[in-house]
């Protein structure tokens, strides 16, 4: 298997991204824009999810597609770029009709990224709760956006407040083509960062996901030696605050795959988390990823194709996790990946 041309969940044909930011927060919305209703899951972990309209992805729900996806920044303020998000795609004349009403299905979760770049005195310093605007923004920017135009990393979209585990977090992506006896489907993964474990193997540079790496996506920086000894693996849970919290996906494939299909890959995705983050699914973590199925690609034999797209998932998900620590850039007070030396600590100025 190899990443497709852009290495991003837009490989998947039928599937946009946009992104919109509010730099004075700093915060942020990214929508993955289907072009057409697609079928859906979702999988949730983490012990302090913030979600909106997730019910309908289950099963014994109604069956109808999902138009979009908003991730955002502004915890639970940010489930409104859910609303924007489906107040552009209603001007565009999208949506599950209800004789002459149109109502867009998007599902969405947030992170927690209030503290970041603010004071703790004042962290709400906002005239207006700017996330209805930035969920607009943001699916306005899908449905102009080009095929084949790359997606903006690292401090980007609801990546832009990110942290993860003491550095700077951000919005990565990735994916894996696989292909066989003229057979070819696509799996492919946005994640955003912003993790209560380090997404760094500790006195290191090197990122957990290093085996999964393709191309040096992301550093090309190897595991070091010993690097799954205990010691290393220590972590002050006791100093848990409520700084930085939830890490997301939005795992995307060629393959029509039913719903309870869907389900089954969200679960496996979650394991991508598992391999770029120690820990993961904490108390304080809403760790949540969502899966869509363009259909473009028949199921052949539903265990092995659901089983592969779920292999791939959660690498391309381990694989985006390190993509958006590693192309984020520094805020004040929060260093990036680029700041730091081989033994992990920022670089002296």
């Amino acid at each position: 298997m190899r990443p497709g041309p852009l290495n991003a969940i837009t490989d998947v044909a039928g599937i946009a991204v946009g992104t919109a930011e509010d730099a004075a927060r700093p915060t942020g919305a990214t929508v993955v824009l289907a072009d057409r209703p697609l079928t859906a899951a979702a999988a949730i972990t983490g012990g302090a999810p913030g979600t909106r309209a997730v019910t309908i992805l289950q099963d014994g729900s109604v069956e109808t597609g999902v138009d979009a996806i908003a991730l955002s920044g502004g915890s639970a303020f940010g489930l409104d770029a859910a609303g924007g998000a489906m107040d552009a795609l209603r001007h565009a004349g999208r949506g599950f009709a209800m004789g002459p009403v149109r109502v867009p299905i998007v599902p969405a979760a947030i992170i927690f990224d209030l503290l970041t770049g603010r004071s703790a005195e004042d962290p709400m310093g906002w005239a207006a709760p700017p996330w209805f605007d930035l969920g607009r923004r943001a699916t306005e920017a899908a449905l102009a956006s080009a095929p084949g135009t790359p997606l903006p990393l690292g401090n980007a979209g609801a990546g832009l407040g990110a942290r993860a585990g003491g550095i700077k977090g951000g919005q990565g992506t990735a994916s894996l083509v696989w292909e066989r006896g003229g057979r070819r489907f696509v799996a492919a993964a946005l994640a955003v960062a912003n993790p209560v474990g380090r997404v760094l193997v500790p006195g290191s540079n090197a990122f957990w996901a290093a085996p999964l790496e393709r191309g040096g996506e992301f550093g090309g920086i190897p595991l070091p030696p010993g690097s799954l000894a205990e010691d290393a693996l220590d972590f002050p849970f006791e100093e848990f605050t409520t700084g930085t919290a939830t890490t997301l996906a939005v795992v995307a494939t060629s393959l029509a795959l039913s719903r309870a299909q869907c389900a089954r890959v969200a679960r496996m995705a979650h394991d991508g988390f598992a391999r770029a983050i120690r820990p993961v699914h904490t108390p304080l973590d809403g760790d949540s990823v969502f899966v869509l199925a363009t259909g473009e690609t028949p199921v052949e034999n539903a265990v092995a194709d659901t089983a592969r797209a779920g292999v791939m998932a959660a690498d391309c998900v381990a694989r985006a996790v390190a993509r958006g620590v590693h192309a984020a850039e520094a805020l004040p007070g929060l260093p990036a990946w680029r700041n730091l030396g081989p033994d992990g600590r920022p670089r002296s100025s």
